[in-house]
């Protein structure tokens, strides 16, 4: 009869596939509503500019006042997830710890995207 336990993997000095976290980020708990409210007001001012709104239209405003602010706190807690990851990985796989740099940069980036967006359509 064939053993069922759990055995370990033969495979040499293989990297390990996960790194666990060793402390939440700041919005941990209420990450998932707040993205949820940003994404909707997102989705509206978008709708709301595809559709011909122009940008000094109080929709756009509030959609940008409500939207902005949580995207970028989410998006800033993102952002500090994947610098610890990377941080972990560093000692130990360096080329996932750089790809996971490239993640913080494309979090930062977009940062400042929307906030440029925002500025525009506040300033309309």
């Amino acid at each position: 009869m064939p053993v069922l336990d759990r055995q370990a993997i033969h495979g040499g000095n293989r990297a390990p596939d996960r790194i666990p976290e060793t402390q939440p980020t700041p919005l941990q708990r209420h990450y998932i509503n707040l993205s949820a409210i940003a994404l909707v007001a997102g989705a509206i001012a978008i709708t709301a500019i595809e559709t011909g709104t122009p940008l000094s239209s109080p929709i756009l405003k509030l959609c940008a006042l409500i939207g902005t602010p949580l995207f970028v706190i989410t998006t800033a807690d993102a952002a500090l997830r994947f610098y610890r990851s990377a941080k972990a990985w560093l000692p130990v796989d360096r080329g996932r710890a750089l790809f996971r740099l490239t993640w913080v940069l494309a979090a930062l980036l977009g940062i400042g995207v929307v906030l440029g967006f925002a500025t525009v359509i506040l300033t309309a």
